[in-house]
């Protein structure tokens, strides 16, 4: 049984690691990507504000396996960006990964937005296949890009 909590100064490290492990495994520990983020490494600091959360998973012992957060996405009306969703490998193929953007939708309707959006890659097929089984529509390039090695760009209304 996993456990959702919002993110604490003391996760900062676990989150990290296990964001540019998953970027390194898909060699997409590159410039324009969240490995190199400055605030990579106080995630709990960024997602402290109002209108954005970031929650990770825990195993049963108390082990970080997961992360999944959002923000207000200024460019797109009503619209929140899901980010950074990542698992443990020991995790993967667990049906988490569907567990966890519902979680985070659910977040997102309850501080009011209607949309959300993201970004990913090609190279992230895993992922994809979880956004468009999600119910995400792929849409042309935002002008307002994030990061910019993303190539693949999704939608749902929530």
């Amino acid at each position: 049984m996993v456990k959702y909590r919002e993110i604490t100064e003391a996760d900062n490290a676990a989150v990290a690691a296990l964001v540019r492990d998953n970027l390194e495994q898909f060699g997409l520990d590159i410039p324009g990507t969240v490995y190199f983020d400055e605030g990579l490494d106080h995630l709990s600091d960024i997602y402290g504000d109002e209108g954005c959360g970031y929650y990770v998973l825990e195993d049963e012992a108390g082990k970080v396996i997961g992360g999944i957060g959002f923000a207000g996405f200024e460019p797109m009306k009503d619209t929140a960006e899901l980010q950074k969703l990542y698992l443990a490998d020991s995790a993967k193929g667990s049906g988490l990964g569907y567990e966890m953007v519902s979680f985070i939708e659910d977040k997102m309707r309850e501080a009011g937005f209607k949309q959300s959006y993201l970004e990913t890659h090609d190279k992230l097929q895993a992922a994809i296949h979880i956004y468009e089984k999600s119910g995400y529509k792929e849409i042309d390039r935002p002008k307002e890009v994030g990061h910019s090695t993303m190539n693949r760009f999704f939608l749902k209304l929530l």
